[in-house]
């Protein structure tokens, strides 16, 4: 199977936290799955970063793409595909980021590991 982490996933993976899911968990042990993180994510976490939200994650954040390849995980790009799909989202959900991911969910088929059901109502199919 083929997932794509949602932010959230990614950073509580990252830090050990438990409120990753006992599903996304088991996903992303298990090493016979694909374990895909958007770029988006990576663009997300370091924003964040910048404005003091993510404070604690310093040590990461200057490295995050190799700190994600690290962890067994590859990185996935954000198309031209991905990004038209995303502004024309029938959903008034407004989260450039999320929008990102459900494209990005929904035009290669994958599975997003998330406890967001935002994207329930936006067809993308999702795991917890």
């Amino acid at each position: 199977m083929t997932v794509l982490l949602d932010t959230h996933a990614l950073l509580w993976w990252l830090k050990a936290s438990p409120r990753l899911g006992r599903t996304a968990r088991a996903l992303m042990v298990d090493r016979e799955n694909t374990v895909l993180v958007s770029a988006a994510s990576i663009w997300e976490i370091t924003t964040k970063y910048r404005i003091g939200k993510l404070s604690d994650i310093e040590a990461i954040v200057h490295d995050l793409p190799a700190v994600v390849r690290a962890e067994g995980f590859s990185l996935l790009a954000i198309a031209a595909e991905h990004a038209a799909r995303a502004g024309l989202l029938a959903s008034d959900h407004r989260d450039p980021f999320d929008r990102v991911l459900a494209a990005q969910s929904l035009a290669d088929g994958l599975t997003l590991l998330s406890s967001d059901e935002v994207f329930d109502s936006m067809g993308v199919a999702r795991l917890w």
